[in-house]
């Protein structure tokens, strides 16, 4: 389990405010900080935040002074949308905490997809709780409350309204766009995701919150909430690797340096360096495993290990563990200088 950063962060942003209800629908920071040590603290101060956890709303000319003027321009209310669009400040005194709400979850969204802070060591436990569903369209995000009514005044003003999703988090490519990354559905990247330079996420990849690579990967299946996968591996087609949120439990799942999940294969457990498991196998915590020496053990007594081969013996059925031979052919470079 990587270990929690536990020092904080701070960011000024343009936070989307629904009408009537006050409900925090999104917020939009462009250069989130992690570390207090480093922060304008006279600025913040100046603006009328004291510096400890929370989120102020503050003028367009300190979002100025703050490193932020274009946000001041944003400010406003959209009637369609019935959405007041605010500029705040945001700090996060320590990030081992859970969020308190919808604005600090936002910033540590932020801080994952802008790669300040790896998959596993921002500590999201009940974001769920703070961040609310949201209606995204093509117009911008909308409260669910009376969404009829606010496609009636689109309607109305002879405008059209497209609904992308209904959903707590948004596509990471409103937000943020990493450099020297490829994404061929940006749909299937949520805010949060964590995608490192060199990173290659084909059209039936996706990458969840607080998930990600950490250097050169191909992406075509999966990667839950949690999981992070180290420099030169590749998930297959169809592959899916066992998140934190539904049947991973607390343990986060990790994936070394140049190893290959083949084609609707699957893991449960952590893999070291150098490893593969065969396409269509799917290696749960309880699996039985046999080794090549002929002993059997469960494959969680085997998690993190390097150099292994999974595969499932085509005669007997039985689910094997070998040393490495040879090398699957890795990355092509081709594809991943982005």
């Amino acid at each position: 389990m990587a270990e929690l950063i536990q020092e904080g962060a701070w960011a000024v942003g343009l936070a989307s405010i629904a009408e009537p209800s006050g409900s925090v629908l999104e917020v939009f920071y462009p250069s989130p900080a992690l570390g207090l040590a480093d922060a304008p603290t006279d600025l913040i101060r100046a603006a009328g935040h004291d510096g400890s956890s929370g989120t102020v709303e503050i003028h367009g000319h300190h979002a100025a002074e703050l490193g932020a003027p274009e946000l001041g321009d944003a400010v406003g209310t959209d009637d369609l949308r019935a959405v007041r669009s605010v500029c705040v400040l945001t700090v996060i005194a320590d990030c081992s905490m859970p969020p308190a709400d919808a604005y600090d979850a936002y910033l540590r969204l932020h801080l994952s997809s802008h790669c300040l802070a790896a998959p596993g060591t921002i500590n999201f436990d009940g974001i769920f709780s703070a961040l609310t569903n949201v209606v995204w369209t093509d117009a911008g995000p909308c409260s669910v409350e009376r969404f009829g009514a606010t496609k009636m005044r689109f309607m109305a003003a002879a405008r059209t309204l497209q609904v992308r999703s209904v959903d707590k988090f948004p596509r990471m490519t409103d937000y943020v766009v990493p450099e020297g990354v490829r994404i061929g559905d940006a749909d299937r990247v949520r805010l949060g995701a964590h995608l490192a330079p060199g990173t290659t996420v084909m059209h039936e990849g996706f990458v969840n919150f607080n998930a990600g690579t950490l250097g050169e990967s191909m992406v075509e299946g999966r990667i839950s909430a949690g999981v992070c996968v180290g420099s030169g591996s590749d998930i297959g087609g169809g592959a899916s690797l066992m998140g934190t949120l539904s049947g991973g439990g607390s343990e986060q799942i990790s994936v070394g340096e140049g190893c290959l999940i083949g084609a609707n294969a699957g893991i449960g457990i952590s893999l070291g360096d150098n490893c593969i498991v065969e396409a269509g196998l799917y290696i749960t915590a309880g699996t039985v495993v046999t080794m090549a020496d002929g002993a059997q053990a469960k494959a969680r007594e085997l998690s993190g290990r390097s150099g292994l081969l999974f595969r499932r013996n085509s005669t007997s059925g039985a689910v094997e563990a070998l040393l490495r031979e040879g090398d699957w052919g890795e990355l092509n470079p081709d594809l991943h200088a982005n």
